[in-house]
């Protein structure tokens, strides 16, 4: 197995200096057969004894994961809110991340119906979630917790979707530094028709193509604006393609809690 990436914060995470603080991250590389439907595995660790319980939140990306969490451990379809987790005591999880398209084939119905909402992995994996949870979770260190999860997969594994590279492709393009800032423009850039890409989002990755161009462009935001260097709002909204600071700032309020000049004075005092 390829050696760990200890990762920083990934955009996604709204407190990347206190998440640092809180928790190990690190990710490691899917084997080849499951290189087609997994972006990467991931294990969070933390020890927060004697010391008060804090709050972690992340915007998430628009994947879906397998994730191996005591006495939670599910299959978590995309998120389209803000995701927040209380990290107290100590304790690890374990998480699989899916390329876009990944986890449909596993399923077998529309990623759109599993968007907000969780399932149990027993339809999945050939073992009940509780047996899959010890199998994983009671390994000793990562690379064992990450070779058993991969177990678990490969004995599931499904012929793979046509469709899920597309989906990839397309969703790559939506997450590229200043790509498209609308619908319209990222069609024009994958070369599919808006109809056919809004199905293709609906049935492969869960949300809509509107939603995860924003959602990227929400999560360049708050890694500006939690970069030492002051960013200038108004230029910041235009780059990123809302209608002018008042929109941006409305939308970006609405998901991460506080509005981007106050998240931006939080984050200088944190760093």
């Amino acid at each position: 197995m390829d050696k760990a990436d200890t990762a920083h914060a990934p955009k996604g995470v709204v407190d990347p200096a206190g998440a640092a603080r809180r928790i190990r991250l690190a990710t490691y590389p899917p084997s080849l057969p499951l290189q087609t439907f997994v972006d990467y595995f991931w294990l969070v660790e933390w020890d927060m004894t004697g010391r008060a319980p804090e709050l972690q939140r992340v915007l998430p990306y628009p994947n879906a994961h397998l994730v191996f969490d005591q006495g939670r451990t599910a299959i978590h379809g995309v998120v389209r809110g803000a995701f927040d987790r209380k990290v107290e005591g100590a304790g690890r999880v374990l998480g699989v991340r899916f390329k876009p398209g990944g986890l449909r084939p596993f399923i077998g119905f529309p990623l759109s119906r599993l968007a907000d909402r969780t399932m149990p992995v027993d339809g999945v994996l050939k073992k009940s979630g509780a047996q899959a949870e010890q199998h994983v979770l009671g390994q000793k260190d990562d690379v064992s917790m990450v070779a058993a999860a991969q177990a678990l997969l490969m004995a599931a594994l499904p012929a793979p979707d046509p469709r899920a590279a597309i989906a990839e492709h397309a969703v790559a393009a939506a997450a590229a530094t200043r790509g498209p800032i609308n619908v319209a423009a990222l069609c024009e850039q994958v070369g599919i028709e808006e109809r056919a890409l809004q199905r293709l989002f609906s049935n492969s990755v869960g949300v809509s193509p509107k939603w995860v161009i924003q959602r990227f462009r929400l999560q360049e935001a708050t890694w500006r604006l939690s970069a030492q260097a002051p960013v200038d709002l108004a230029d910041l909204a235009c780059e990123l393609g809302f209608f002018d600071q008042a929109h941006f700032t409305r939308h970006f309020t609405a998901l991460v809690g506080q509005s981007p000049m106050e998240y931006w004075k939080s984050q200088q005092v944190r760093q």
